[in-house]
């Protein structure tokens, strides 16, 4: 059985299925060489039991939209969504519907989902999914508004970003931070392991830095990520 290797071969060019800046960042962060091929995908068309199974199942569909078009690369696709009181908030798309999910979302304690995909030309799938909770603080109208004028919130699930210098919208988290910002970086890495590609980069090290979060994920998942294919 062939060994577990830091980087895609040139043989398998690894694509991420994403046009998050937030992502394409977290990816070099991780000293990854990759291309970016956003997927297009109906996400409204994809249904799921359970806030887990339906963020899989989105991260899912566009990794394998990608990976139809190509063939011989390792894709990555991931998605994220919020959750408060079992409704599912996406993406804003407007400054009217980024109030509406501001003001939802203001002292309140919801869910973020998010679930990352790694396709493998010839080791498969595999799929990873995390939750982390959310309490957002008590910002006033003119603050949600300013943040809001900004143009920020309106590509990000549930209209906000945790790591905002300006708005800072979060109270409190339990989880993982880079979950939130929309990429799991330690689920990240098992998925790659699953498929054969393991990363020489100390990611729970580098994650910290990143965001400033002493993670309390990484202890129960890191352990984890040594599948039989990278022993």
């Amino acid at each position: 059985m062939p060994g577990c290797t830091a980087n895609p071969t040139p043989n398998h060019p690894l694509v991420l299925a994403s046009g998050s800046p937030r992502r394409r960042d977290f990816f070099r962060l991780l000293g990854l060489t990759f291309v970016v091929d956003a997927a297009d995908v109906d996400e409204e068309g994809i249904r799921a039991d359970t806030p887990g199974e339906l963020v899989a199942a989105l991260g899912q569909a566009k990794a394998r939209v990608v990976a139809a078009r190509h063939s011989e690369a390792l894709v990555v696709g991931a998605d994220t969504i919020v959750v408060l009181d079992g409704e599912v908030l996406g993406k804003p798309g407007s400054a009217a519907r980024a109030l509406d999910m501001l003001r939802q979302l203001r002292g309140r304690t919801h869910s973020v989902f998010s679930g990352v995909t790694a396709i493998h030309p010839e080791r498969g799938e595999a799929t990873e999914w995390t939750e982390s909770v959310v309490t957002m603080r008590a910002y006033t109208d003119a603050e949600m508004r300013a943040y809001v004028d900004s143009g920020d919130p309106l590509d990000k699930a549930g209209a906000y970003a945790i790591q905002h210098e300006g708005f800072h919208p979060v109270e409190s988290m339990a989880g993982c931070y880079a979950s939130v910002m929309g990429f799991p970086l330690c689920h990240l890495a098992r998925t790659l392991w699953r498929v054969g590609q393991r990363l020489e980069a100390d990611v729970p090290s580098l994650c910290r830095a990143e965001t400033g979060y002493p993670c309390e994920v990484y202890p129960r998942s890191w352990p984890g990520l040594h599948p039989p294919i990278c022993g």
